[in-house]
């Protein structure tokens, strides 16, 4: 038998002798509410049209909002109107779309969504994220991140927290690395996106790996990893690395 690239959990089934899964205890998770989520950098609250409009509309039409929304499923607005009307749809998606908040300026930054929420298995994924210029690759986009996974899995109950993003998209995936997801995978013409085909590589952090991964997170958001100028000390990947120094 080939192989699998990871270890499954198993025991053996008395009926059969056949490997079967380990029962799972518990009844399902949350479906995410209106929490706002509060960092030391950042803040997430629920997108709300009239709060988070103007801020989220300016942080979404930089001059070159092309490139930051090539691998996106909507396109940049053209307009507030157009702007506005990828509001209504947001709102009545499914999706359960955050702004995210600079706290150092107390401007709205960008957006994160929780996205494919499936409470009867635990399962719940990170997508349609923009992050804008003011806040890409900043210590506010990597506590974005932290806030939805700790929330993921401390307050709603989820097993399994998700980052799927177009395989071609190369900064996406350098974060999903960086942030601590493990690759699982390439899904071959999963989609078609903007009439392109998309294979989609597919990246989760699940719940036995996260006590781990968020003493990592916590070590480096502390106050002390930061220089004076707002740099770090430290990587993320250092303390996910070597998590007996954190």
């Amino acid at each position: 038998m080939t192989e699998l690239p990871f270890d499954v959990p198993q025991e053996r089934d008395p009926a059969t002798g056949l490997p079967i899964g380990p029962e799972v205890t518990g009844g399902a998770a949350t479906p995410p509410g209106d929490a706002t989520l509060t960092g030391r950098f950042c803040r997430l609250e629920p997108l709300d049209a009239v709060l988070h409009g103007d801020g989220l509309y300016a942080a979404s039409t930089p001059p070159d909002a092309a490139e930051r929304f090539r691998y996106l499923p909507d396109l940049p607005p053209a307009s507030r109107s157009d702007f506005d009307r990828w509001l209504e749809r947001a709102a009545d998606g499914g999706d359960v779309f955050y702004a995210v908040i600079d706290l150092r300026t107390g401007q709205v930054g960008g957006r994160q969504a929780f996205m494919r929420i499936t409470p009867a298995h635990r399962s719940i994924e990170i997508g349609n994220i923009y992050w804008g210029p003011a806040i890409a690759r900043s210590p506010v986009t990597t506590e974005a991140n932290y806030l939805f996974a700790r929330h993921a899995f401390e307050a709603l109950g989820y097993r399994r927290y998700e980052w799927k993003c177009d395989a071609l998209n190369a900064p996406s995936r350098r974060a999903a690395a960086r942030f601590g997801f493990t690759f699982e995978g390439q899904f071959r013409r999963a989609v078609i996106n903007r009439g392109r085909t998309r294979d989609t590589a597919w990246y989760s952090i699940i719940d036995e790996e996260w006590p781990a991964l968020r003493s990592a997170y916590d070590a480096w958001l502390m106050p002390e990893n930061f220089a004076p100028d707002g740099l770090q000390r430290r990587t993320l990947q250092s303390f996910i690395a070597n998590p007996q120094k954190t």
